[in-house]
């Protein structure tokens, strides 16, 4: 994830020190990213400033150590409209865990199997429906960050349609265990987990 061009993007701004750039990731993108951790946004900053994007000076306080305060240079502003004029794959191709769980439960030929990891699948996703709603209403005011959660929604829809797809089309591609074990229910092999 590119997030040392988003703090290009909070620089562009103009100057400005970690804590400052932190209250403003999160304030930009809202609650459905998730905080911004410290110590990764100043490795960040010291990655910019290492490769020519920012410059860095100190400012004195007069109760706390001095702070850092950091610029965008032409080369920062440079890289930024770069970025900005590239498409934004997807990250990673279309790697997914709950395939790998859908082909490990196709793989054990249980029906039941399969139509729990679906069934589990979709109870999450319906609560994820939930809680993206919430936060609509709650940032209906913040256009920037309404399009975040929408983008959060329109994926969970997605992902909802794909659980529908796969229970219509995969019970057909069930095949025999490749072993002559019985297979375990997920729940039966959870409760003995439980139980150790």
């Amino acid at each position: 994830m590119p997030l040392h061009h988003v703090v290009l993007s909070l620089l562009a701004d103009g100057p400005s020190h970690g804590y400052e750039l932190k209250g403003a990731f999160e304030e930009a993108v809202g609650p459905q990213w998730g905080q911004l951790n410290i110590g990764h946004l100043y490795q960040l900053l010291d990655r910019l400033s290492r490769d020519g994007l920012a410059t860095t000076h100190r400012e004195s306080q007069s109760v706390k150590p001095d702070r850092v305060v950091y610029e965008l240079t032409d080369d920062g502003y440079a890289e930024l409209s770069r970025w900005l004029g590239t498409p934004a794959p997807r990250a990673g191709g279309y790697r997914d865990e709950f395939f790998l769980k859908v082909v490990a439960a196709v793989r054990t030929g249980d029906r039941g199997v399969l139509d729990e990891v679906l069934s589990t699948q979709r109870r999450h996703l319906m609560t994820e429906t939930h809680h993206l709603a919430a936060l609509e209403r709650e940032h209906r005011d913040d256009p920037v960050v309404s399009l975040l959660i929408k983008n959060a929604r329109l994926h969970v829809e997605a992902d909802l349609k794909l659980v529908e797809s796969a229970e219509d089309s995969l019970p057909a591609a069930l095949r025999k265990p490749a072993t002559r074990h019985t297979p375990v229910s997920v729940a039966t092999t959870a409760t003995a987990r439980a139980a150790r």
